[in-house]
């Protein structure tokens, strides 16, 4: 089973950029969603999480706040 990614991030993140760049260089495939120009997003983010900050990453519908290394690359593992 592949991963299903989603990235909530902003064009201003630092970190939503380095995500972004750290899961392309794994070789997979991701939704972006930039939540400050998507109200509907952010609020379902928010819902989900009870975190207003990015980068936050789902991974088959769980969520990972922040750019965690290893909890992102054990969530991956785990969809395979």
């Amino acid at each position: 089973m592949k991963a299903n990614i989603v990235i909530f991030g902003t064009p201003t993140c630092a970190w939503c950029s380095k995500v972004k760049d750290y899961i392309s260089k794994k070789g997979l495939t991701y939704k972006y969603i930039d939540v400050s120009r998507d109200e509907r997003a952010l609020k379902d983010m928010i819902s989900k999480t009870g975190k207003q900050g990015v980068p936050q990453l789902w991974i088959n519908n769980r969520p990972i706040v922040g750019f965690d290394r290893e909890k992102i690359d054990r969530m991956i593992n785990e969809s395979k």
